[in-house]
């Protein structure tokens, strides 16, 4: 309900991208020139609130959601961080959310 209110129904919105960055989930990449390599984060120019209520959907789309688990698994696997993992699984549960609201048709989830 917290994305519908804030996007008018995915209407202020052309793709997810979009999205992505409003809400300050993009990352950001810090570097300057080849000497200085810094950490990646994300943006964190968007709402603090919004992320706080997609993190915690996302660990719950980690448990329930077939694709989430699949991309925690893997980026798991590959030994990323934590926190880079469940923000990777954020980003997935607000494509899916776009492409639900874009499309009209509902969610149909992978058999496990």
């Amino acid at each position: 309900a917290l994305l519908i209110i804030l996007t008018d129904g995915f209407s202020r919105f052309e793709g997810y991208r979009q999205l992505i960055s409003y809400f300050g989930l993009a990352p950001r990449i810090f570097e300057s020139g080849t000497s200085v390599k810094g950490k990646g984060h994300i943006c964190k120019m968007g709402m603090g609130q919004v992320r706080k209520v997609l993190y915690m959907a996302a660990i719950s789309a980690i448990r329930s959601n077939t694709a989430c688990s699949e991309l925690y698994g893997r980026l798991m696997e590959k030994g990323k961080p934590y926190k880079v993992a469940i923000i990777a699984v954020v980003n997935k549960l607000i494509k899916q959310a776009f492409a639900i609201a874009k499309s009209g048709k509902g969610y149909i989830a992978k058999a496990a």
